[in-house]
């Protein structure tokens, strides 16, 4: 998935992704210890897609990008 696909994604849309990728990426290394897939390429895609699900799950957390800092500026809006 793209990166600006996921910074699209709600939170909790978001977190579904990261766990459907760790399920699979946990089925796919479980698959290449028994010796029945050479995914090699498979596994860098989802350590990727993992590692950028969370970098954008923590810079909402820290406001610097995202529903976040959407959410501050609208509270912001509204206490005026």
């Amino acid at each position: 998935m793209e990166l600006n696909k996921m910074r699209n994604l709600s939170d909790a849309e978001l977190l579904h992704q990261e766990k459907t990728a760790s399920e699979q990426l946990f089925r796919l290394r479980f698959q290449v210890s028994l010796g029945q897939n050479d995914g090699v390429k498979r596994l860098r895609q989802l350590r990727k897609e993992i590692a950028q699900i969370k970098t954008v799950a923590r810079e909402r957390e820290l406001g610097i990008r995202g529903a976040a800092k959407e959410a501050a500026a609208d509270a912001g809006k509204g206490a005026r």
